[in-house]
């Protein structure tokens, strides 16, 4: 499908905010950025949409991709669409969150250097606006419910 438009367009990606229990503290999912921007830098999970793909499916994809890490139940929390969230061009991101209840080990790959898990109260400075995220995240009551258990 070819697409031509006389304005500009937004790109669109997901990112993941994956907790996991670890010694009875709840733990966060990030990767170490392989490419600029903020290579070196930790951040969510996550890149762009396909063309012909679904959110949920981008989202499951990509945290695959970087982090070895499938079949974990995702929601969607909330989009984030400030327009200078990303240096290279307008982005907007919708976040997905979900609970891996197992011991799989997280490997990074693809553009990922890295990919490790952080205790929730020790979380390294990030990239983009994925502070902003798990901010958000940290204050749905959804998720406060489950982190809570």
């Amino acid at each position: 499908m070819s697409y031509i438009y006389d304005y500009p367009r937004p790109c669109v990606t997901t990112d993941c905010l994956i907790f996991r229990k670890i010694d009875s503290v709840w733990s966060l999912l990030l990767i170490e950025r392989g490419n600029e921007p903020f290579k070196g830098c930790w951040a969510l999970p996550g890149g762009f949409l396909e063309m012909e793909e679904d959110l949920d499916t981008c989202a499951a994809r990509e945290l695959q991709e970087e982090t070895g890490l499938t079949g974990i139940n995702l929601h969607q929390l909330y989009a984030f669409g400030a327009p200078n969230r990303d240096p290279r061009h307008r982005t907007i991101s919708i976040a997905f969150w979900g609970i891996d209840d197992t011991q799989r080990q997280a490997v990074g790959s693809d553009d990922a250097a890295q990919a490790r898990w952080f205790a929730l109260d020790h979380l390294p400075s990030l990239a983009f606006d994925h502070e902003l995220i798990i901010q958000k995240a940290l204050s749905n009551n959804e998720i406060k419910e489950e982190l809570n258990k």
